[in-house]
Parts: C-alpha cells; sequence; structure tokens
C-alpha cells in the first residue's frame, strides 16, 4: 500500500468508551496489521490506580507512553506495521507517541460525552469506571491539524467508522 507517507503505524486515541480497542481492532484487521491495546502497556501500578477510581497524573503517563514510543520505534525498525488503541489525550502524550516521526498518524475518535457516558454505563469488565469520563474531557486536548490527525465522528456502525478511517488515509495497493 501506498499514500503519501505509509505509515509503520496508526495510534487511535480518544477518551475511556470511545472504541478505541474496538475500531483499532477492526482497523488492523482491515489492513492485515498487528493490533496492538496500549493498555497493556500500563504498570500494574497504573491500573490498580485507575481501578481504585484515581485519575493517573503526567508521571503515571510518561514510562506508559515512552514503553509505547519503544514499540513503534521497533515496529519501524523491523519493517512491522500496526494498529495501536491509546487514550493519548494531550499533545504532549501524543508527542512522545510520535516524537516527529512522519510514518506514525494519529487517528482521532470523536464523540460526545453524553455518547461516551451511555456506552461507558453498558460496558461490563473494564478498570476505567465511567464516574472517570468528566476528567478525560477536561483533559482532552483535540488534535490539531498540524498533527495530520484522522478525525472520525463515532456515531457510526463500525465498519463506517473504519470505512472513513482508510478513506482518510488514502492507502492504495501498490
Amino acid at each position: 500500500m501506498v499514500g503519501s507517507k505509509f505509515p509503520c503505524a496508526l495510534v487511535v486515541m480518544g477518551v475511556s468508551g470511545s472504541g478505541k480497542s474496538t475500531i483499532a481492532d477492526h482497523l488492523a484487521r482491515r489492513l492485515g496489521w498487528r493490533y496492538e491495546d496500549g493498555d497493556r502497556f500500563h504498570p500494574a501500578s497504573n491500573v490498580a490506580k485507575m481501578s481504585a477510581g484515581h485519575p493517573l497524573t503526567d508521571e503515571d503517563r510518561w514510562p506508559w507512553l515512552q514503553a509505547i514510543a519503544d514499540e513503534i520505534d521497533r515496529l519501524s525498525t523491523a519493517g512491522e506495521r500496526a494498529v495501536i488503541a491509546c487514550s493519548a489525550l494531550k499533545r504532549a502524550y501524543r508527542d512522545i507517541l510520535v516524537h516527529g516521526r512522519n510514518d506514525v498518524r494519529i487517528v482521532f475518535l470523536d464523540g460526545t460525552q453524553d455518547l461516551i457516558a451511555a456506552r461507558l454505563a453498558s460496558r461490563k469488565g473494564h478498570f476505567m469506571p465511567p464516574g472517570l469520563l468528566a476528567s478525560q474531557f477536561k483533559t482532552l486536548e483535540r488534535p490539531g491539524a498540524n498533527e495530520r490527525p484522522i478525525i472520525v465522528s463515532i456515531d457510526a456502525p463500525v465498519e463506517r467508522i473504519v470505512d472513513d478511517i482508510v478513506t482518510q488515509l488514502n492507502l492504495v495497493p501498490q
């Protein structure tokens, strides 16, 4: 596949409940790439803190984000491709993940707080309690144009969201 610059990684970002894992998994399957859930890079202390209903601090996040950035570097060096689900709510977080690379693209899953709250209320078995959604929206810094984001509305069926992402990426067979 070829585009203006073929990415080695797509970072699917958004607040908890926006569908990062679902969309990233479907997108990876569509592209024939590996799927990585950014949550697996969290140290146990972060998971425990979130499970207890406490938001993470930036100090909690730096090692987590650096671990994901290291994986992106490893992918690139190995000639591999992956779609990574990661909240990446602040520009500073995305800067760590992308760190000036042209071959990493951000995909922002955009949805209203009401829609996402309804999704979280029906979700079982996830460590992010619905009560932390307000803090996530307060923290969220929408990607700017200079980040070259792919922005998609989550108010659609999964396959249509994935179609929108693929269309915006302009990935075409060689």
